[in-house]
């Protein structure tokens, strides 16, 4: 055999560097895509609490100027005394109030604070890593 045709193979140590030096990569990148997620993450967080806000705030407005329209229609319909109409209208409103507020925390729900993509990739790579490191414990001290 002429050691120059074959190249030499590698030692443990740099073995174990590079095994380092491609985690240190592998963890940097990780770090990287779990900013990103959050940073996608909070843009959600705050369009939803926008919305959530606008929708309440728009809905309260709306709601107050229809209380007095629809309490006086129906006094002026009905021979209910004033505030027993005030007393209808105000629990309608009341009700579809509720309704937003349930629809606006199943919005919020749906986020998610923990990046996924994330842990389900640093999961992989550590179950990576680990195998690496037993198959090159394994073939070294097989000789």
């Amino acid at each position: 055999m002429n050691p120059a045709v074959y190249p030499r193979e590698p030692t443990v140590a740099q073995l174990l560097i590079g095994l380092m030096h491609d985690a240190e990569t592998l963890l940097r990148q990780e770090v990287a895509l779990a900013k990103h997620e959050i940073r996608v993450e909070f843009r959600n967080t705050i369009r939803a609490v926008m919305s959530l806000g606008l929708g309440l705030g728009i809905a309260a407005i709306g709601g107050w100027l229809l209380i007095l329209m629809l309490v006086h229609l129906l006094h002026a319909l009905t021979p209910l005394p004033l505030w027993v109409c005030y007393g209808i209208v105000g629990g309608l409103c009341a009700a579809g109030g509720i309704v937003l507020l349930v629809l606006g925390k199943q919005k919020l729900a749906r986020l998610h604070v923990v990046p996924q993509q994330t842990v389900e990739t640093m999961q992989e790579n550590v179950q990576w890593i680990t195998a690496q490191v037993r198959a090159n414990g394994a073939s070294k001290s097989s000789r």
